[in-house]
């Protein structure tokens, strides 16, 4: 078993435990990086006692080959990967960005709404893909209307009149 799998195996029932999902667990060049979510959000006191009770497995078992490392636990941000059926299933009706392996016929990147996503794969801008097409897929964070020129307020023009 890798060491990514063997973490994953000793910390996801510790964190499915207290409401948390392991998006995802990354291990090299010294840094063993977690990535931790939960329905809503995850916040930074949530992020902090994860944290905690990680190290304390880590320690416990040590399944770090040369036991060296750094130990990173975050969110996935506003722009989430995407790696499991279940969080396609989530995001159906967002807009996603997906890249598909080189041997996919077609245009490897992908922008668009998720329209669909079941045991087999996913339907993303009216293109149908399975899990095995999908090389990387990600959330898109989609900014407010830009304000158009002369609507709005800047300090500027509220002193001035």
């Amino acid at each position: 078993m890798s060491t990514v799998d063997t973490v994953r195996e000793l910390i996801e029932p510790l964190m499915s435990a207290d409401g948390l999902e392991v998006v995802e667990v990354e291990h090299g060049r010294g840094l063993l990086r977690i990535t931790l979510d939960r329905e809503g959000g995850i916040d930074l006191g949530a992020i902090t006692d994860a944290t905690e009770r990680i190290s304390d497995v880590l320690d416990l078992h040590d399944p770090i080959p040369g036991g060296r490392y750094t130990l990173e636990v975050s969110s996935p941000g506003v722009e989430r990967p995407l790696r499991k059926p279940e969080h396609f299933e989530r995001f159906v009706g967002t807009t996603i960005n997906v890249k598909t392996h080189p041997h996919v016929a077609g245009e490897r990147r992908i922008e668009g709404e998720l329209t669909e996503a079941d045991a087999d794969g996913i339907t993303v801008a009216d293109r149908r893909l399975a899990y095995a097409d999908i090389e990387r897929a990600r959330t898109v964070f989609e900014w407010g209307p830009t304000p158009k020129p002369g609507k709005g307020s800047s300090p500027k023009k509220a002193a001035s009149r």
